[in-house]
């Protein structure tokens, strides 16, 4: 589904975790990763325990330039993982994590 149609479903008020999800990713796929925050951001606070809103919200953050808030989000990720038993987002969120810090000692190395 395109963004133009979930924007017509949001506006006509059928906001839900899955449809902020659904557009989150799609402006995330279109290069539109502030647009992307904005949808993430509503979805984890219909569900704060959708592991994979939490993962892309971190990847939008970081395409944003804005690292700290890509941890945080993968921080919280990280738990709403594990309390939900999400191995595979737990193990890639974790991934990410590591990347952020290890190029973080990179450059102050």
């Amino acid at each position: 589904m395109n963004i133009a149609a979930l924007e017509a479903m949001l506006q006509n008020g059928k906001d839900n975790a899955l449809l902020r999800f659904g557009l989150g990713k799609a402006y995330f796929d279109e290069g539109q990763a502030s647009q992307a925050v904005t949808h993430l951001l509503a979805c984890t606070q219909f569900d704060p325990s959708y592991s994979a809103a939490w993962k892309l919200l971190g990847k939008a953050y970081l395409q944003s330039h804005n690292t700290a808030a890509a941890l945080d989000a993968w921080t919280q990720g990280l738990a709403a993982a594990q309390t939900k038993g999400d191995k595979q987002a737990e193990k890639e969120m974790l991934v990410l994590v590591r990347r952020i810090h290890k190029s973080a000692n990179n450059q102050h190395g």
